[in-house]
């Protein structure tokens, strides 16, 4: 008989929280003002936290470039390495809706299994990026990231 159901395992709300706190707590450290979002494994909204002086349109950003993190399942920094010189991903990849390809988002793994992601927007992207690294590593799970896979690359 088929299988019905497939559990799958998801970040914690609290964990979430944890995440975007010390990524706000590091924006704050370099003198920054940013947005940090955590979504779960199917892309839905877990925390967010706005630093009082960021930018009102990096919200949506910051949820975006989580939503685009566990939506490929690698950094959104990588986007421009998979897109190359390819015309066709170049034009029409950005059309997308919610579709992030500069940094500040990032898978949240455990172990290898996917369970959400992080985004930061408002800031530089080295910022953002270094921001959403610091909400890994409050959690414990900055050593979890694995790179654009080969596949999004072209190779086999």
């Amino acid at each position: 008989m088929q299988e019905m159901t497939v559990n799958a395992n998801s970040l914690h709300w609290q964990c979430a929280m944890q995440a975007v706190t010390a990524a706000n707590r590091h924006a704050e450290g370099i003198g920054v003002a940013v947005n940090a979002a955590v979504v779960d494994r199917g892309g839905n909204l877990l925390a967010f936290q706005r630093l009082n002086s960021a930018p009102l349109h990096s919200i949506s950003i910051a949820i975006d470039k989580a939503y685009t993190a566990v939506s490929f399942g690698f950094p959104t920094s990588e986007w421009m390495s998979v897109i190359g010189d390819q015309p066709a991903l170049r034009e029409g990849l950005v059309q997308r809706a919610r579709l992030v390809i500069f940094g500040g988002g990032l898978p949240i793994r455990i172990g290898e299994e996917l369970v959400g992601a992080i985004g930061v927007s408002g800031a530089s992207e080295r910022e953002d990026e270094a921001c959403a690294r610091a909400g890994l590593e409050a959690i414990g799970l900055a050593g979890e990231l694995i790179e654009t896979p080969d596949a999004m690359h072209g190779e086999s």
